[in-house]
C-alpha cells in the first residue's frame, strides 16, 4: 500500500469531476497558513478552457458556513470575490469560480502601487458601507487580547524561550491593556482582517478579493493597516501616509465613521498596527513550532520594523519599548 496516497485529493477531484461532469486536468494554485488547500482545475484547451477553484478544508479545522456566508455578503457589498458553485460541508469541499493566477503581490511595484492600492481601497470603502452590527461575530476586545498572547505565548515563551521576570510580565500587561483601551475606542465596521496584496487579485474588476472567511465586525482602522504594512513588501513612510490621506478623504466623503481630522486616524492606525504586527509575529512562530512551517519566520524583522519607531513615539509604551528592542531582531530593509 502506498501510504504517500493524497486521500483527501483523490476524493476532491473525484467530486469536483462529478459536478462538472467532465475530467478537468489539475495543477495546485495554492496552500497558505491554515489547513486549506486550493487546486486548480482546467476544463478543454487553450482560450477556451475555463478553470475553477477547489478547495480542501478538513470541517474540523475549518469553518466553511462562515466562507460561503461572507462570500455572500460581500458580493452583495459590490466586492469581486470568488463565487461559490458547489459545496460538501460534510468533507469540507468545495468549487469555486477563479479570479486568476496573479495576486497584487506579483506585480506591484514603484509606478503601478498608486493605481492598485486605489482599486484595493475603493473596494474597502464598499465594503465598509455595507457594515451592520450582529451580522458577523464582534472583533472584540476579548478576541483582540487573545491575539496579542500569541506574541507572548509563542515568540516569547517557545521561539525565543524568555520568560519575563515579574517585572517584565507587569509593564507587557500594562502595556496590552492601554494598547486595547485604544482600539477598542475605534469605530466599528466590516472587517476583512487580512486584506494585502496577497489576497487581492489582478482582474476584472479589480481588485478580486479572497481568503475572507475570518471577516469580523471591529475596528475601522484594521484592513487599511494591513493593506499597507504588509507581511511580504514594505514601503517608504511618505508613500503610505499619502495613501493613508488619500482613504481618510475618500472614506470621510463616502459618510464613514473615521475621525474628524486626519492626524486622529493616524493615531488609531498606529494604535492597530501595534496590535495586528505584534499578533502576526506570534502567528509565525506558531506557523513554524506547531505547524513545521519555519520559512514563515524569515518576515518577523520587517514587523519588528513596524513596531519600533511606533512604540517610541505613542505613550504609555516606555516600558514594554524597552524590552522589545533587547529582545527583538533588527529590522528588514525596506523595498
Amino acid at each position: 500500500m502506498n501510504s504517500t496516497r493524497d486521500t483527501r485529493r483523490e476524493a476532491l477531484e473525484a467530486w469536483v469531476a462529478q459536478e462538472l461532469d467532465a475530467m478537468p486536468s489539475w495543477t495546485v494554485a495554492s496552500a497558505d497558513a491554515s489547513f486549506r488547500r486550493y487546486f486548480r482545475a482546467r476544463v478543454g484547451e487553450g482560450e477556451a478552457a475555463n478553470c475553477y477553484i477547489a478547495m480542501d478544508a478538513p470541517p474540523e479545522r475549518e469553518d466553511n458556513p462562515a466562507f460561503v456566508r461572507i462570500a455572500e455578503l460581500m458580493a452583495a457589498a459590490g466586492l469581486n470575490v470568488p463565487r461559490v458553485l458547489a459545496v460538501d460541508y460534510e468533507r469540507g469541499f468545495m468549487l469555486l469560480t477563479d479570479l486568476g493566477t496573479r495576486t497584487f503581490l506579483d506585480v506591484l511595484d514603484a509606478d503601478n502601487a498608486d493605481a492598485l492600492f486605489g482599486a484595493a481601497t475603493g473596494a474597502l470603502i464598499d465594503w465598509q458601507q455595507a457594515s451592520q452590527p450582529g451580522v458577523l461575530p464582534d472583533y472584540d476586545r476579548a478576541t483582540l487580547a487573545a491575539e496579542l498572547e500569541l506574541f507572548r505565548d509563542w515568540y516569547l515563551a517557545r521561539h525565543l524561550r524568555y520568560t519575563p521576570t515579574a517585572s517584565e510580565q507587569a509593564d507587557i500587561d500594562a502595556a496590552f491593556t492601554f494598547l486595547l483601551d485604544e482600539i477598542c475606542a475605534q469605530p466599528q465596521v466590516y472587517v476583512h482582517r487580512d486584506y494585502m496584496p496577497r489576497n487581492l487579485m489582478v482582474c476584472d474588476p479589480n481588485p478580486g478579493v479572497i481568503d475572507f472567511q475570518d471577516a469580523r465586525y471591529g475596528p475601522i482602522s484594521y484592513d487599511l493597516l494591513s493593506l499597507f504594512r504588509d507581511a511580504f513588501i514594505s514601503w517608504p513612510d511618505a508613500r503610505i501616509d499619502a495613501w493613508n490621506r488619500r482613504y481618510w478623504t475618500r472614506a470621510r466623503d463616502a459618510g464613514l465613521p473615521v475621525p474628524e481630522t486626519f492626524e486622529a486616524f493616524d493615531q488609531d492606525l498606529k494604535w492597530m498596527g501595534l496590535q495586528r504586527h505584534l499578533k502576526v509575529i506570534g502567528i509565525f512562530a506558531r506557523i513554524c513550532h506547531r505547524d513545521g512551517k519555519p520559512h514563515y519566520l524569515r518576515d518577523v524583522p520587517r514587523f519588528a520594523g513596524y513596531i519600533r519607531p511606533v512604540l517610541h513615539a505613542l505613550p504609555g509604551m516606555a516600558d514594554f519599548a524597552e524590552l522589545f528592542d533587547r529582545l527583538m531582531p533588527p529590522e528588514a530593509p525596506a523595498r
